[in-house]
């Protein structure tokens, strides 16, 4: 299956069109990606609740990790340098927290509102290996910048 981003996106802004909590959004992005690609295994978020902390937020799929540090893994290289983790095989990433040993490949995604602030990261695991391209990591980060801007 391949996404429709313009629909996703539509859809996406259908939904969440005026809304600010933070949770609110995420449990509904985290769904509706989910069921968008069967590539997806795991979808959810991960917010900033501490300095250099990350909980668990909403999510579909198995179980995910309840706690990961800024200074581990996938989803706290994407909140410690802000930057987008395109990682084709997980066992080759320094570090790598097997939250699932299903997982084959991550794209994870910093997340900010609208006032520049961090406020979580958007993980999506595949139990294949090298699942994830260049163009899911920038339609991922447009969808996110969208939907995330109205949140203080």
């Amino acid at each position: 299956m391949t996404i429709d981003y313009a629909t996703l996106a539509e859809t996406l802004q259908s939904l969440t069109h005026g809304e600010t909590d933070a949770v609110a959004l995420m449990a509904t992005v985290a769904c509706e990606v989910h069921h968008a690609d069967d590539r997806f295994d795991w979808t959810g978020f991960y917010r900033v609740t501490e300095p250099e902390l990350l909980k668990i937020g909403p999510y579909q799929g198995g179980h995910g990790c309840l706690v990961i540090p800024f200074s581990r893994g996938v989803c706290g290289a994407a909140a410690r340098t802000g930057q987008t983790q395109l990682v084709a095989d997980v066992d080759a990433f320094p570090g790598h927290i097997a939250c699932a040993s299903s997982t084959r490949s991550e794209l994870v995604l910093p997340v900010w509102n609208g006032a520049g602030d961090l406020i979580g990261v958007f993980d999506i695991d595949s139990n294949q290996p090298n699942a994830f391209t260049q163009e899911d990591a920038d339609q991922f980060q447009a969808i996110l910048k969208n939907c995330f801007a109205s949140v203080k």
